[in-house]
């Protein structure tokens, strides 16, 4: 099997594999992408929580894109965790020289225990800049109350919100609806002209630990291999759910999910 695209993940590393640059790979190897890296920063963390963050510095981010980019074109890029206003404005500026039309936000702003962050200045510079070069931008409920300063506690709140970040300026928005209290996993695509629910049953388990990570990757992935923008989203939260369901169950944490989930090996190699 060859790659059927490129795709540039900007993102940071999770020492623990489960989530950031390490989920992304993964990701974007099984679904059937080559993945480059532009990494913002380093982490030393496992299922039990983050123990430390090293930042990199704007300058060497920014070489990381432009410098691989340069030689091997993208099809699609991936943004997650950008840690300060300084990497925002540094990743814009790489992002204004490259003509990748293909680019998928994952808003990383709240941590699984409800901690923000970034900053507000860098919120403000995400929410008036960055968010309008994007393809599509991927908030969980948590973040887009804080894109939105709305509260969100229902399907019609997500619409709201939803709604609310097309007329900040984004092209299409997909909220992630695994923070309601709800037994069915709803998650809202829209853009100006449709409003798409897609619904999955909620998997009962404390290991999801990358789940924004994996799934904003995907939809990159399928994307760059030529689906729609809102078919990359369906496929992608089917290939996440499959993904927790089969989860590995490892560390005394928030585990990973199964990247391999839809990976047959041929006999040869078993």
């Amino acid at each position: 099997m060859k790659p059927n695209s490129k795709i540039l993940i900007i993102a940071g590393s999770d020492s623990s594999g489960g989530a950031g640059i390490q989920a992304d790979i993964k990701t974007a190897t099984v679904l059937g992408s080559y993945a480059m890296t532009a990494i913002t920063t380093v982490t030393v963390q496992n299922t039990t929580g983050v123990k430390s963050i090293i930042p990199i510095s704007p300058r060497e981010i920014s070489k990381q894109i432009e410098i691989t980019s340069k030689d091997i074109k993208p099809d699609a890029i991936k943004i997650g965790m950008l840690h300060s206003e300084n990497v925002i404005n540094a990743v814009l500026e790489s992002l204004n020289k490259l003509s990748i039309k293909k680019i998928i936000l994952d808003p990383v702003m709240v941590a699984k225990g409800g901690a923000k962050l970034i900053d507000n200045n860098s919120i403000k510079i995400l929410k008036n800049n960055l968010m309008k070069k994007v393809s599509l931008i991927t908030p969980n409920i948590p973040e887009a109350e804080i894109l939105t300063k709305t509260k969100i506690s229902s399907i019609n709140d997500m619409i709201f919100a939803g709604k609310t970040l097309i007329g900040l300026g984004a092209k299409n928005v997909l909220i992630k609806g695994g923070h309601l209290k709800s037994k069915i996993m709803q998650d809202i695509f829209l853009n100006k002209n449709e409003i798409s629910v897609f619904k999955n049953k909620k998997i009962n388990t404390k290991n999801t630990h990358g789940t924004g990570c994996t799934l904003s990757t995907a939809i990159a992935t399928y994307y760059s291999c030529g689906k729609t923008l809102k078919k990359s989203c369906e496929m992608a939260i089917n290939y996440v759910n499959h993904s927790i369901g089969t989860g590995p169950k490892y560390g005394k944490g928030h585990g990973p999910i199964n990247h391999l989930s839809i990976i047959n090996i041929n006999n040869k190699f078993r």
